[in-house]
């Protein structure tokens, strides 16, 4: 069953343009079906092209709890699901000395005592719940077990205490830069959405929304030359936060037009690596570039 935010894909992309997030229909089919059918949702693409905002975004419209699990490497089940606070048993256990341990077992594995990490925090919340599992590639194949787990059923197993199951399964979303690849079964689990780089026009209107007062044809040809960078064969190819930072650069300059000047002392924005730069630098023919029909 699904969580039951969105009625239909148009409806998707006004939410999510309401929020301030410009979806393609490829994304608001995605996002729409996901919702509808209750399964979790692996958004896969580039650093920085939207994939942890479509998940706030989805969070905002839908009036819903946000849960974060951020992946890195070592990442283990007592930072992603719950772990006991030791320091607080022992208290317990000190201030009944005069008790067994049956006794005291019983009452120092109880809720009180259990910290819960992303993982079973979304899946015991009674409120409507986004759980954003971010940058899952960076996390090992032992915890990529423990999503298949979670998100099979919605529900953990905590020994003590028993299975607790979600009585409102959250909205998933799992997002990877691909850095390694994910199980199949992992990836059967879930829908499939690949965010890339968006088409000129509605990287346009996404300038135009996220920078207020940028003139349109700025915007224009902002979107050209980041264009052309990506043309290039670059260590890294810019994405639309570096659109979107270098036109708010721009606009704090002063800038009314793009010159071989003002590329030149801004690149930085947009490029994080020196070579890139003198890459760019050396072949980045800004004239053909803004003249292009």
């Amino acid at each position: 069953m699904g969580t039951g935010f969105f009625t239909s894909v148009d409806d998707v992309s006004a939410k999510l343009a309401g929020a301030g997030y410009l979806a393609s229909t490829a994304v608001a089919t995605t996002v729409f079906l996901a919702d509808r059918l209750g399964k979790p949702l692996l958004v896969e693409g580039p650093a920085g092209v939207g994939k942890t905002e479509l998940a706030k975004a989805v969070a905002q419209v839908s009036g819903s709890r946000l849960v974060r699990l951020q992946c890195y490497e070592g990442i283990d089940e007592a930072r992603a699901l719950y772990e006991w606070n030791h320091a607080k048993q022992l208290l317990r256990i000190t201030a009944g000395r005069e008790e067994t341990w049956e006794q005291a077992r019983t009452d120092i594995f109880g809720e009180e005592f259990l910290l819960r990490r992303p993982l079973l925090t979304a899946i015991s919340s009674d409120e409507p719940t986004v759980l954003l599992i971010d940058e899952t590639d960076k996390a090992d194949m032992e915890v990529e077990g423990l999503l298949l787990e979670v998100l099979g059923d919605f529900q953990v197993t905590v020994p003590e205490l028993g299975t607790i199951t979600a009585t409102r399964a959250p909205f998933a979303v799992l997002t990877s830069n691909a850095t390694r690849e994910l199980s199949e079964a992992l990836r059967r689990r879930c829908l499939f959405l690949h965010i890339g780089f968006p088409d000129e026009e509605l990287e346009r209107d996404i300038v135009r929304l996220k920078v207020p007062g940028i003139d349109a044809a700025l915007a224009d040809s902002v979107v050209r030359v980041i264009a052309a960078l990506r043309a290039m064969d670059l260590r890294k190819l810019p994405s639309v936060a570096e659109t979107v930072d270098w036109a708010r650069t721009l606009l704090a300059l002063g800038a009314s037009t793009l010159d071989d000047r003002v590329v030149r002392e801004s690149l930085g924005v947009v490029l994080k690596h020196q070579d890139d730069i003198a890459k760019a630098g050396a072949g980045l023919k800004l004239e053909q570039v803004l003249d292009a029909s």
